[in-house]
């Protein structure tokens, strides 16, 4: 249930909302209306989709106009203020299809919808007048950012005051590196008003420790003179909209969005993650791949991986699921998935052990769906690559030991599994060795190896594969078991084996070729429910370790010393239900829905309709990070879908 106190600015102004477009550009801000962050914008377009992504248009402040009063609808924070304070004319903010605002002021009501457009750099703003006594004006301002999103803007000599404005349409080019900017306001008359706005404070920014002041630029403002029933669509858009109709583009979108949601008709909850998975898949070049998270991730491949089957595999969108694996494979280079894309085109970093291993994991899952044996049969060569490369040897160190089977990676100084906050050269959680999950996901990458050779009738090698996963099986539960503890180690470097209680260990019975025998598995499962399990997933470190943080906040060095040290990740609620079904069977399946159904509630906090990264580790977990992360909303749905079939 959204808070109805949305008046107050503490309320409104942490309740975010999201608009995607496909190709990683988006819209996003507040419900107050006010910018907290420097990702916040209107106009977030992706210039080489899925990055490269600049704030364009960062705001367009409203105003109602009734004969000599004004009625300033939006809201901006300044150093000392919030001015003006739209808010306190909200009445309604729902967020189905699109986010959904509803305003009152004096005898006016209108309502708002901003909707982002698939396959374009396009946001459009509609307005439907409701109510109203008399004829009024709708005074529109656009203020323009024009920088690369990770950055601020500051007044300057540089940037452009022409524009062209003719019949309800404005075309301006700021500077020579940013794109052309359309906007259009059917009927409006523009009156020109160049000027510089200062000190646009954000909240988040400042909280996390980074340049938190902007300022922001205009030409001038939009009037349209409204009456009651009037409707009023707006275009933003780096392409010229001319011939386009604002309300027939939100309806196309409409439509193809209720087609995203339609197998989960009956469930709401489902539907809402299944609208929130949407946001993640988007293109690059003719195939596709997965926004890790919003506002700051470009695609990487352990996030795509782990998040694939709940995006596309729980939703019927076995196309983009093959596409995503397409465009994976093309980049496997001496055995590796890259870790990431960058945001610049740089060539991808490959620094990862466990990416894939997730690729192995995304493939069985994706055949066990579809039977798609022509895939399989194409891919098993670079699989079979993937191994080879793992056993003589790849980057970082990343080996299988001979005398184990297990696999070893990690240098100093270098970060390799999902535990990757580093500040300088302080590697925070230093995991360089075996890591549980990760030959976990070894053994299971030879099991699913062995399954797919032999669903494709190639039986003699698949013998070779199976005698190997014995072996790993074998020295996992001779090494990694914790005796007098009753649980797995983190990771074993030689002699040296990490006591730490860490969730990562939950994978050993979660993956689909589990590792433990029942007695094992329940113990590891009652040690990561006791010290780790929050109501919004699993803590990365439990709380009597010395290193343990309880809150996540903070300037970079602070934050990155406490993301993987205690920090609640809510992806980990996936395997956690996993392993949960696995041990418990039908009386696991209760618990898990009691669970799921509490979590579900997440929905209507942060950004509302999608799942944030991470939480503080202490209650009441706020959320923190990323405000809407691919593989939180994927292992969400996916588990969720599960247990309701």
């Amino acid at each position: 249930m959204i808070p109805k106190n949305l008046n107050d600015f503490s309320t409104s102004s942490t309740l975010e909302w999201l608009e995607t477009n496909g190709l990683g550009g988006y819209a996003s801000g507040t419900v107050s209306g006010a910018c907290t962050r420097r990702y916040h914008g209107l106009l977030v377009a992706s210039m080489h989709p899925p990055v490269e992504r600049m704030v364009l248009v960062s705001k367009l402040d409203e105003t109602i106009i009734v004969g000599d009063s004004r009625f300033e609808l939006s809201a901006n924070q300044y150093p000392d203020t919030v001015h003006p304070q739209g808010y306190q004319y909200l009445t309604n903010f729902e967020r189905a299809l699109f986010p959904e605002f509803t305003y009152k002021a004096r005898d006016v009501e209108i309502k708002k919808t901003i909707a982002g457009i698939h396959g374009e750099n396009t946001t459009i703003i509609l307005y439907e007048v409701i109510n109203a006594k008399e004829e009024f004006a709708l005074e529109l301002l656009p203020l323009y950012a024009c920088r690369d999103f990770h950055s601020t803007s500051h007044a300057n000599d540089s940037i452009s005051p022409l524009y062209l404005f003719n019949e309800g349409l404005f075309q301006t080019k700021n500077y020579q590196a940013c794109p052309e900017i359309f906007i259009s306001v059917p009927g409006s008359i523009f009156t020109e008003s160049k000027n510089w706005y200062y000190n646009f404070q954000y909240a988040i920014e400042q909280y996390r420790g980074l340049e938190h002041l902007e300022d922001l630029y205009t030409h001038g403002k939009f009037t349209v003179s409204l009456i009651k029933g009037s409707k009023l669509g707006i275009i933003l858009s780096t392409e010229n909209p001319t011939g386009k109709n604002a309300f027939k583009l939100v309806e196309q979108e409409r439509n193809r969005r209720e087609k995203v949601v339609a197998p989960f008709s009956n469930n709401e909850n489902l539907r809402r993650l299944a609208l929130a998975a949407d946001q993640f898949i988007v293109q690059r070049g003719d195939l596709k791949t997965v926004i890790a998270g919003y506002h700051w991730f470009s695609d990487w491949g352990r996030d795509t991986m782990i998040s694939l089957p709940g995006l596309c595999l729980t939703t019927g969108r076995y196309d983009d699921a093959k596409n995503i694996l397409l465009a994976f494979s093309n980049s496997v280079s001496e055995g590796m998935l890259p870790n990431r894309f960058s945001d610049y085109g740089e060539a991808p970093e490959y620094n990862t052990i466990d990416a894939t291993l997730w690729f192995f994991h995304s493939i069985q899952q994706y055949y066990q769906h579809t039977k798609d044996l022509e895939f399989i049969k194409s891919i098993t060569p670079i699989l079979k690559d993937i191994i080879g490369w793992h056993y003589k040897g790849t980057r970082y160190n990343i080996h299988v030991d001979p005398a184990d089977e297990l696999l070893y990676g990690g240098q100093d100084g270098v970060q390799l599994t999902w535990m990757d906050a580093k500040v300088g050269n302080w590697v925070v959680t230093q995991r360089k060795g075996k890591p549980v999950e990760t030959n976990a996901l070894w053994y299971n990458a030879l099991c699913t190896m062995k399954y797919l050779l032999e669903e494709t009738g190639i039986t003699t090698d698949s013998g070779d594969y199976q005698a190997k996963a014995g072996r790993v099986l074998e020295s996992f539960n001779k090494k990694f078991w914790n005796e007098k503890s009753g649980y797995l180690y983190d990771y074993i470097d030689g002699d040296y084996k990490d006591e730490s209680i860490r969730p990562n260990q939950i994978y050993a019975i979660s993956l689909p070729f589990p590792l433990l025998a029942k007695d094992r598995a329940k113990k590891v499962l009652d040690v990561v429910a006791k010290h780790l399990f929050t109501p919004k997933g699993l803590r990365s470190l439990n709380p009597e370790h010395p290193d343990y943080k309880p809150v996540y906040g903070g300037d970079p060095w602070h934050r990155d010393g406490a993301y993987h040290q205690g920090t609640v990740w809510s992806f980990l609620m996936g395997p956690y239900i996993d392993a949960l079904l696995q041990v418990k069977g039908n009386s696991g399946k209760e618990e898990a829905t009691k669970i799921l159904n509490t979590f579900i509630t997440h929905l209507d906090e942060a950004c509302v309709g999608s799942v944030s990264e991470i939480f503080d580790a202490q209650a009441p977990h706020t959320p923190r990070g990323c405000v809407a992360q691919a593989w939180g909303v994927a292992e969400v749905l996916r588990v969720r879908a599960a247990i309701s079939t």
